[in-house]
């Protein structure tokens, strides 16, 4: 009697089968993952940290992506922008170092226009100095804790352009490398570093204006509370990062 029910019930289950559509594989992660996942998003797009932004960072530099697309070291480009990278310091507002080495990183769009500032600005004895460009997500964080204020640091929760690798900031140096006046320091959170302060010197908000308009030809977008920070045009097609300095290749 139980062998007859066993085979009944292996029949049963045989018909299910044969009949039953198959279930499709869940896709697995690799390469050709879709760039959703390795960091570019639809402009219309407004995206949340997730675990799809923690991508390898090697995919980021990979030449199966578009060059836009790829985090590009910008002394790859041109080692005649100068580096301060403050969060490779203990000279900034957190008081301590958050990047474990003075790097800047962008988007290869980004890079490729800053490079152009950079040679044009050559042209009138003058250049760049770059104070920060691509931050982690973890850093953003810790900026948030200490100054939780949306005029000077964004939000973690939607993230900053710097997250994106999309945004840099900077100042004027002369052929020397000397930096020009400017109307404050850098990460003056005060109204002082607003682009209509009117109240600074007439030498710093020339150079404030040099600097600005140097940046816009090359369709950099200026922050009005913060005469040193820029966003480049194409910020919102890339998603929020999280990737390490040290995963990022030279």
């Amino acid at each position: 009697m139980m062998s007859r029910w066993v085979k009944l019930i292996a029949i049963a289950l045989l018909s299910l089968f044969l009949v039953c559509p198959k279930a499709e594989a869940l896709p697995l992660a690799t390469t050709n993952t879709p760039m959703t996942a390795l960091g570019q998003i639809n402009s219309d797009t407004e995206l949340i940290p997730s675990q799809s932004l923690t991508t390898p960072a090697q995919n980021f530099a990979s030449s199966s992506l578009p060059y836009d697309a790829r985090l590009i070291d910008i002394g790859s480009v041109n080692s005649d922008v100068r580096l301060d990278i403050r969060y490779a310091t203990e000279n900034n507002f957190l008081k301590r170092k958050v990047y474990p080495v003075a790097r800047c990183v962008l988007r290869g769009s980004a890079v490729r226009r800053l490079s152009q500032v950079q040679e044009d600005l050559e042209k009138r004895g003058l250049g760049l100095k770059v104070y920060d460009c691509y931050r982690p997500l973890s850093v953003q964080r810790l900026m948030w804790q200490i100054k939780p204020d949306s005029r000077y640091v964004a939000n973690p929760a939607r993230g900053s352009r710097h997250n994106r690798g999309a945004a840099v900031d900077l100042t004027l140096v002369d052929s020397n490398g000397r930096e020009l006046p400017m109307p404050t320091g850098f990460d003056d959170f005060t109204e002082r570093a607003h682009r209509n302060y009117n109240g600074a010197s007439a030498e710093a908000k020339k150079n404030r204006k040099i600097l600005e308009d140097a940046m816009k030809k090359y369709g950099f977008i200026p922050l009005p509370t913060e005469w040193w920070h820029f966003d480049a045009p194409d910020w919102n097609k890339y998603a929020v990062l999280n990737v390490g300095f040290g995963e990022i290749p030279q």
